[in-house]
């Protein structure tokens, strides 16, 4: 988990950013899992790794981010 945070901070590619953060998210809720929070990790799999990275990644198509 420690290595997907970093590599979602050091990442320099918005859609590459966006899958290792849904990892860390789908990490997460395994670990909620693991821990008898199965009603957190339902949520965090929801919310964290599939609705977020669509908002995302949508944010990102719709952004013009001209020519660097």
């Amino acid at each position: 988990m420690i290595a997907c945070a970093v590599a979602v901070l050091s990442v320099r590619d918005l859609l590459a950013a966006v899958v290792v953060f849904g990892t860390f998210s789908f990490f997460s809720a395994t670990y909620f899992a693991v821990l008898g929070a199965v009603d957190v990790a339902l949520t965090e799999a929801a919310v964290g790794g599939a609705i977020t990275a669509v908002f995302f990644v949508t944010a990102i198509f719709r952004t013009d981010r001209g020519a660097d």
